[in-house]
């Protein structure tokens, strides 16, 4: 019997930066399983809607190999919880903001940090070392996480 597909939200603040990258590389390790994993990703707040990713985080990938230039910023909506098993946070913030919007505890277990007890750091108002650290943190995070939900 074929298994369900796993289904990924990565979840930062606008979508832009953390996310995108987070999202770009479940993508891309998720071609190395059997098991069919779909992935998106979002912002808790719908600044950025429509917009491509932070050109940093686009150049950060580029730099290692990923494409997410064609990925654009949307916010997360509460049907959210309908679509996707497992919905990362990328800090503390995030994870309390999806807290707050879910209904149920059915909806609460879904959320779960990226990495636990870390925030990955918003790299935003910081340099392109920030988006090489943030690349790093997650190349490292996802692999470890998809190895968990794929065992």
């Amino acid at each position: 019997m074929e298994k369900a597909p796993i289904r990924i939200l990565a979840v930062c603040l606008g979508n832009i930066c953390r996310s995108p990258i987070c999202h770009g590389l479940l993508e891309h390790y998720s071609s190395m399983y059997e098991r069919d994993i779909i992935v998106d990703s979002a912002g808790t707040i719908g600044m950025h809607a429509g917009s491509p990713p932070d050109p940093r985080s686009v150049e950060v990938m580029r730099d290692h190999g990923h494409d997410i230039s064609h990925q654009r910023s949307r916010q997360f909506r509460h049907y959210d919880f309908n679509d996707f098993d497992v919905i990362l946070a990328m800090d503390s913030s995030n994870f309390k903001d999806l807290n707050n919007i879910a209904i149920d505890e059915t909806e609460s277990q879904k959320i779960r940090m990226m990495i636990d007890g870390t925030n990955i750091p918003d790299p935003y108002y910081g340099g392109d070392e920030g988006f090489e650290n943030v690349y790093a943190l997650l190349d490292e995070a996802v692999k470890n996480l998809l190895n968990e939900l794929t065992s």
